[in-house]
């Protein structure tokens, strides 16, 4: 069900992006023609989301999509890796300015190469050389386990150029690994001051390499650093850092701090709590639900906080309904309840899913108080 919801929001955010408009400094209509063929943009309903780049025909996909350090049973990390390294792009990269290409410069051999242990066969490695150590607290950790690049092009007599790039590193909170082939795994724990010590100095290094490309030779160079939270976390990690690096810096001057925190309601036992007014919120909600309705599965919540503040709600309802007017009558009482019991002034998403399907959603933008919702129909 994961995947499918993912796969759900990505085709929800293409369907946006095919739309047609234009932003202010944009045009959906471009004619950047080359020996290659031509490029345009996809169109875009509203600021909140970059045009995207298509060329002969084709939306320009990621070089390097999809390249890791190790496997990752985690897929909230991926999302929220994702999903915050365009929010950070946006800071720098306006989206009525800007129009987003995947990486393009970046190719598969290139990342898999930097994020490989440095060693004779591979001196490019931004991993550690391994010490031959394979006790969990006395061999070299890999630190970086993602690269993922980000292009931002502007247009200029209906041409598009590269005029900026954000490159995001996500750093692993704990390193799994094996001593032998299909054997156990072992876990190094990687301490907060570490990951942020070697985060920034493999930025740096990156940095320097990527200034060595003529695209990106005087190009503004954002660096986003991420940590990633456990395999068996509940949330995705979150990005702690990030630098803008105008004209020609070959390393970082200055870091700016990014305070988020991830949790799961409700709270767990011993875990601490971001705020007892969100959680008695939700709290509340959960039981008045659970009341009325019985054939629940579970109600849980992956929270934002951003700078000491909530900033997003994903909830997620797990239910044992197969009648498609239960369902429907179930998502309207979600709406009531929602707007009355959850947090207000959030952006909140609601997921209601049975074992096998998504049967319906509900979703509020910050500052709104109703809900929007949609029902899926079986056919």
């Amino acid at each position: 069900m994961k995947k499918f919801a993912l796969t759900l929001a990505l085709l929800l955010t293409g369907i946006t992006l095919s739309a047609c408009g234009s932003t202010d400094g944009l045009s959906n209509s471009t004619n950047n023609k080359s020996s290659k063929g031509t490029t345009q943009l996809t169109g875009q309903t509203n600021n909140k989301y970059y045009q995207g780049v298509i060329k002969n025909g084709h939306y320009q996909t990621s070089k390097s999509s999809g390249v890791t350090s190790q496997q990752t049973s985690n897929e909230y990390n991926t999302k929220s890796f994702q999903n915050g390294l365009i929010d950070i792009s946006k800071k720098e990269f306006s989206t009525k300015k800007y129009a987003l290409q995947e990486g393009q410069y970046l190719s598969t051999a290139t990342v898999e190469s930097w994020l490989g242990r440095k060693s004779k066969s591979n001196p490019k490695g931004l991993n550690p050389k391994s010490n031959g150590s394979t006790t969990p607290n006395g061999r070299n950790p890999l630190y970086l386990s993602q690269i993922t690049e980000q292009d931002f092009m502007t247009q200029n007599n209906k041409k598009l150029k590269l005029s900026g790039v954000t490159i995001g590193l996500a750093i692993n909170s704990v390193d799994y690994y094996k001593k032998e082939q299909y054997g156990a795994t072992f876990e190094t724990d990687i301490s907060n001051a570490t990951v942020k010590a070697e985060g920034k100095k493999i930025a740096n290094e990156v940095l320097a390499r990527l200034r060595k490309k003529a695209a990106f030779k005087d190009v503004p160079i954002v660096i986003a650093l991420y940590k990633q939270a456990p395999n068996d976390s509940l949330v995705g990690g979150n990005f702690f850092s990030y630098s803008v690096n105008n004209g020609k810096a070959t390393s970082v001057d200055k870091w700016n701090a990014i305070d988020q925190k991830n949790y799961v309601f409700p709270i767990l036992a011993g875990k601490s709590s971001p705020n007892s007014n969100d959680v008695d919120a939700f709290n509340n909600f959960k039981s008045q639900v659970e009341n009325f309705f019985p054939n629940l599965s579970g109600i849980t919540a992956q929270v934002q906080y951003t700078n000491g503040s909530l900033s997003g709600m994903n909830v997620n309802i797990n239910t044992q309904f197969y009648s498609q007017t239960e369902i429907t009558s179930f998502t309207q009482y979600i709406q009531e309840a929602a707007q009355k019991y959850l947090p207000a002034n959030t952006p909140i998403d609601i997921t209601i899913k049975s074992t096998d399907e998504m049967q319906s959603f509900l979703s509020r933008n910050a500052n709104e108080k109703k809900f929007n919702m949609h029902i899926f129909n079986s056919y």
